[in-house]
């Protein structure tokens, strides 16, 4: 079973897709992350990135979608993905058909966390992690027990991201409808889109998900 997690940062597709890789052993491929690998790890696709991105440039849909193919060589095919951050843009989505093609696989369902954008910006600027373990807290949802001190290690040092701002926040949401919203009408006349509700409890996405997934 392959298919994509949609939503704007922030949404919780991380999460989930942790979720499915435990109780499913599908593997989340993340673009971002595979791009940084394959520059460390100086393959053919990831030297060609990494010199794209020193010279400033955007790196193009053919190398994303070589580092997809590659991955999905390695995995084999009775390996279950999840596509996190790919594809983003109409051209992506039509590489993907033929990645998956070529391969004897099928896209299966296409996830859309839909959330409320005000919401999400109290969600993102409001969280912050212990600086030692990493434990997660949030300013309105989830405050350390004893304040200042972390539940889990008992640090006294926690931390923010520098992008976990209102205007960064609006504007990856902007970047998003712009970009990655418009695929959807591709796959929802395939008929295989489905929409949970993103700002609902990690459970409860979780238990949406399960249900489309495996549906009575």
């Amino acid at each position: 079973m392959d298919i994509i997690l949609l939503g704007p940062p922030g949404a919780g597709k991380g999460t989930q897709a942790t979720r499915l890789q435990d109780e499913h052993g599908m593997v989340q491929l993340s673009t971002g992350d595979m791009l940084r690998a394959a520059v460390k790890a100086g393959t053919p696709i990831g030297l060609q990135a990494k010199a794209v991105m020193e010279a400033g440039e955007l790196v193009s849909d053919e190398i994303v979608s070589g580092l997809i193919g590659e991955k999905l060589d390695e995995l084999g095919p009775d390996t279950p993905v999840i596509f996190d951050g790919y594809p983003r843009t109409a051209a992506q989505a039509e590489s993907l058909d033929v990645l998956l093609s070529t391969r004897g696989r099928t896209l299966d369902h296409v996830i859309e966390l839909d959330v409320d954008e005000d919401a999400l910006v109290e969600r993102i600027t409001g969280r912050f992690t212990c600086a030692s373990c990493g434990e997660g807290y949030h300013d309105r949802f989830k405050q350390p027990v004893v304040e200042g001190t972390c539940d889990k290690c008992g640090s006294h040092e926690f931390k923010r991201r520098p992008d976990d701002n209102e205007e960064t926040v609006r504007t990856r949401m902007a970047e998003y409808r712009a970009k990655t919203a418009p695929i959807l009408p591709i796959y929802e006349a395939r008929g295989i889109v489905s929409r949970v509700d993103g700002m609902a409890s990690m459970d409860a996405v979780n238990s949406a998900i399960e249900a489309i997934l495996k549906p009575a």
